[in-house]
């Protein structure tokens, strides 16, 4: 009997502290409600910010038809700058939300740029209105520096002051300041030749632009050289473009000199590679190798 009784109160005993733990545990858990999020204690530091670059777009329309399309359409910005003399720049879309504005592309390695870029259009008509026509009327393939329209001084001003804020907060590269053109240089060509990307470069410190010296000696170094179509066409896949392989200057290819030349050559756009492009994507990959965040 004795023997029965101790075996039955060693049972007992070893009952008692899983009972004990069951009871503290549904304790700690029994309101679901009081969870909370500890952003405090451990940090992960494979991180980046979201936003790698801002691209800037012109409206092709008038103040009122640009605010019916980027409000009521298919597509939108983060940021509207009409061609009102006032002091107002308009926020369609906040920072944190996606804007549909870049559509196609890629640049920099990346594609689907909407999702990690600030879109800011500018109210401006693009190709004058006597111009429309003119690539079948004179058989241009594009169209040169005289057919854009010309940016409201007001308007610059308003970009540059917009474009620093957004650059400083993100921590964007110059490179990663680009037009549309730049990253679908087949199917679009704003913000134009007339966008005045080397005066935003210098008067502000907005966007990539290459020295001067630099271009000079390495339109020397061509003179004496011939790269291969192969060549030059890895040289802008270095600097962040997207284009093709072929062992040709297709219509393609061409419509990628041409968004580079809007950009980095505005005033002689002509789709067709030269010494000075080339010079000038030289000096450019020089500058800024190494410059991106792929992450």
């Amino acid at each position: 009997m004795a023997k029965n009784i101790t075996a039955l109160a060693l049972a007992s005993l070893l009952t008692l502290p899983l009972i004990g733990c069951v009871t503290t545990f549904k304790s700690q858990i029994a309101n679901p409600e009081s969870f909370t999020i500890d952003s405090e204690t451990y940090q992960a530091t494979g991180k980046s910010q979201r936003i790698k670059s801002i691209v800037l777009h012109y409206t092709v329309s008038d103040n009122e038809r640009s605010i019916q399309l980027l409000t009521k359409g298919k597509v939108s910005s983060h940021y509207l700058i009409m061609d009102n003399d006032d002091d107002k720049i308009y926020s369609l879309v906040p920072e944190n939300q996606r804007a549909w504005h870049a559509g196609d592309g890629s640049f920099a390695g990346r594609t689907i740029l909407n999702d990690t870029s600030i879109g800011i259009e500018i109210v401006n008509i693009g190709i004058q209105p006597q111009y429309l026509s003119a690539l079948k009327d004179d058989e241009l393939d594009y169209h040169p520096y005289e057919h854009y329209a010309l940016f409201d001084e007001l308007q610059i001003k308003k970009v540059a002051q917009l474009v620093q804020d957004i650059a400083k907060r993100y921590d964007i590269s110059p490179k990663n300041i680009i037009g549309h053109s730049d990253l679908a240089p087949s199917r679009k060509i704003d913000p134009g030749a007339k966008f005045p990307w080397q005066r935003l470069y210098k008067e502000y410190g907005i966007g990539a632009w290459y020295d001067e010296g630099d271009k000079r000696y390495f339109t020397k170094e061509v003179e004496f050289t011939t790269p291969t179509i192969l060549e030059i066409k890895q040289a802008f896949r270095d600097y962040g473009y997207q284009i093709n392989d072929s062992d040709e200057w297709d219509k393609a290819s061409r419509d990628v000199i041409y968004a580079f030349q809007l950009h980095f050559r505005p005033q002689q756009p002509t789709g067709k590679m030269d010494i000075e492009t080339y010079a000038i994507l030289k000096a450019l990959n020089k500058k800024y190798a190494g410059r991106d965040d792929f992450y």
